[in-house]
């Protein structure tokens, strides 16, 4: 048979709270609603300011759009199962689950290359960067960034849907990859190798990018003047907090679905398991928001402007 047995997919790792789901369910919507003003902030404050309509800040933009992309095909669905007595997904919308949160992952590793590629040709090639880094080219390497990712990912899942499947059951508490590999009972040896093909193309391949723009970013601040130095600094501590933070997400997502992790409390593996979905989305914003000097002072402005107009209407 080429066609999957099953209709839905059971979502095994939820377990019953009785009341206190509505308290997660006030933290969880409470989440969801911080990152979308977040990100949906600083997007509008980057398009409305024409002074912020530089090659550095469109890339940044383009990852909080990642941000909001990638909260919405998890949190939604959260929201829902916390709520349900009856932990279930349709297959249909499990995979286009799959289809957003992996895609999300490969679009936020491009974006981050990207900024390191925009940030190396900053500090090593100030006198160059306006030339090589023109408008054309920052649209097109954000458009490649996303339809590169969509195009891996369209690919893995055209791979996995004819897989017959022997059994419905996930433990997690969303649709991923490997868990409905796993439940294959045909041949995945082409799912496995296109597997570690696109996991190299999307994570180690960037990775390797982001990696070699820091050693000739780090050789210049080394040799050069301390004006190059704090620029350096000022440009790249947020960016790499950034990896850092999605990285670690990322890596432990990779370690648990390897090993065998029921010693880990339930509660614990589950939030671990939503970090890189949760905290970047969240974090980045504030990070960028604190360091990056004229999105800080814009947001100042306006809050300092709110606050007039409050202070303004209580009087009247």
């Amino acid at each position: 048979m080429n066609s999957t047995q099953v209709s839905y997919f059971t979502m095994a790792i939820y377990f019953k709270t009785g009341v206190l789901k509505y308290l997660y369910f006030i933290i969880i919507i409470s989440l969801y609603v911080l990152i979308i003003s977040a990100n949906l902030l600083l997007i509008v404050i980057i398009c409305v300011n024409r002074s912020l309509h530089e090659p550095m800040y469109m890339f940044l933009c383009s990852l909080f759009v990642n941000e909001l992309y990638g909260s919405t095909g998890l949190f939604p669905f959260l929201l829902v199962q916390i709520l349900s007595d009856i932990h279930t997904v349709s297959v249909h919308f499990c995979f286009l689950q799959l289809f957003c949160v992996q895609s999300y992952v490969c679009t936020e590793f491009s974006n981050l290359a990207i900024m390191s590629y925009d940030r190396y040709l900053a500090i090593c090639y100030p006198l160059q960067y306006n030339t090589r880094m023109t408008f054309t080219k920052v649209v097109v390497l954000i458009a490649a960034a996303w339809l590169y990712s969509f195009l891996i990912i369209v690919t893995m899942i055209s791979l996995n849907a004819p897989l017959q499947l022997c059994g419905n059951i996930i433990n997690k508490v969303y649709c991923d990859n490997y868990s409905i590999i796993k439940l294959a009972c045909s041949d995945t040896s082409v799912n496995n190798i296109y597997g570690l093909m696109a996991a190299f193309l999307t994570v180690f391949g960037p990775s390797i990018l982001i990696l070699y723009t820091y050693i000739r970013i780090l050789r210049v601040c080394f040799s050069g003047s301390k004006e190059t130095r704090q620029k350096a600094v000022s440009t790249c501590t947020p960016h790499l907090v950034t990896l850092l933070n999605y990285s670690f997400g990322v890596c432990f997502e990779v370690i648990q679905k390897r090993f065998n992790m029921s010693s880990v409390p339930n509660m614990f593996y589950i939030f671990l398991s939503l970090y890189f979905l949760t905290c970047p989305p969240l974090f980045n914003p504030v990070i960028y928001g604190l360091k990056m000097s004229k999105i800080n002072i814009i947001c100042k402005s306006l809050f300092i402007t709110f606050c007039c107009k409050v202070q303004i209407i209580q009087k009247v």
